[in-house]
């Protein structure tokens, strides 16, 4: 009887487990405890070049200071990665993901193997919003706008879905440009050592953060030319070289370059798979508002040359909320300006 008694006592006790886990304040949740943050690029690209800097401020700003460790999960132009969070990942606030901004956007457009929801994951904010460009090589004859009209420009590609094949694909669809698009890279990085060894011409996509972080004499020693920039209005960095939108023949096209210029405004998010802990989720997302503005990650930051403009978690949630209401028709136009693969990385 007695040891029936004790039988009883230790499973009720290990029924208490979860509940008694799940009681836990944030602060005895993370201490001690291991983080992953799951990246969908692959390593030495401009994304890893922000996660790493970012991950030990990040630690230190979440009560218990957990480890963070970072995990490469490149593939599908950031699919794989974002469809872990949705389906697999652990949903106790362990394990956090910074995606492609683009890659939210998948389900919009349709894509068969987008299986998650953006707007049920939680997000904690963005580390920059950005302007697109294209980049060529100097030596490869492209300099200016009209070249890419008349020649096209090669680009270097990761795959169907990533902003290095939807941009410039977009770019032939609403304005008659003649880019060609050489596919099959594993990131942007292998890209540029595609360029350094004369493979691609040049490659699209939200780029100055990365080439400052990962090839910081491109720029000064004039090795690259930006012939435009993928945006609405031009960006001071450029001020001479021409904004796409300054060629939208009407107002339909410039609606539809809207909607797909829109992941640049939340380039770099941070993200938690949906059903995180409620006390866990703010308690994250306080720590990456304070991890992004303290002083010592901005001034490495400054000397990473990688670019830093706080977006808010909820500034997050009302860019895809707006996007997610986008008319069909717009919506069909800025795919198919996308060659059919909106919303890859």
């Amino acid at each position: 009887m007695r040891r029936l008694l004790i039988n009883a006592l230790a499973s009720a006790a290990t029924a208490l487990l979860p509940s008694l886990a799940s009681g836990a304040t944030p602060e005895e949740f993370y201490k001690g405890k291991p983080m992953t943050l799951i990246m969908s690029a692959d390593a030495g690209g401009g994304y890893a070049s922000y996660a790493n800097a970012f991950a030990p401020y990040l630690s230190a700003h979440i009560p218990g200071k957990p480890r963070i460790t970072v995990q490469y999960m490149p593939g599908a132009g950031g699919l794989r990665a974002t469809n872990y969070l949705y389906t697999a990942a652990p949903k106790d606030g362990s394990v956090i993901g910074m995606v492609h901004s683009s890659v939210p956007y998948a389900p919009l457009y349709g894509l068969t193997a987008a299986r998650f929801d953006p707007r049920k994951f939680g997000w904690l904010g963005s580390l920059d919003e950005s302007t697109g460009i294209c980049v060529a090589w100097t030596t490869s004859g492209i300099r200016t706008w009209q070249d890419m009209m008349t020649k096209g420009l090669v680009v270097g590609s990761s795959g169907a879905g990533s902003q290095m094949e939807t941009m410039p694909l977009m770019l032939n669809k609403l304005f008659g440009s003649k880019n060609k698009v050489i596919s099959g890279y594993k990131g942007g990085n292998d890209v540029y050592l595609a360029m350094e060894r004369g493979e691609v011409q040049g490659r699209c996509g939200s780029l100055v953060s990365s080439i400052n972080s990962t090839r910081p004499d491109w720029f000064p020693q004039k090795k690259i030319v930006v012939p435009i920039t993928i945006a609405l209005e031009r960006n001071p960095l450029f001020p001479d070289v021409p904004a796409v939108a300054e060629f939208a023949k009407d107002e339909r096209t410039k609606q539809v370059l809207e909607l797909v210029l829109s992941p640049m405004a939340m380039d770099r998010p941070y993200l938690v798979p949906p059903g995180v802990p409620a006390d866990r989720f703010q308690v994250l997302r306080a720590a990456f508002h304070a991890a992004v503005n303290d002083p010592g990650f901005l001034a490495d930051a400054k000397k990473l040359r990688i670019e830093v403009h706080e977006v808010s978690g909820e500034k997050v949630e009302q860019i895809l909320a707006h996007a997610f209401t986008m008319p069909p028709e717009v919506v069909k136009a800025a795919n198919e300006a996308m060659g059919g693969a909106g919303g890859g990385g």
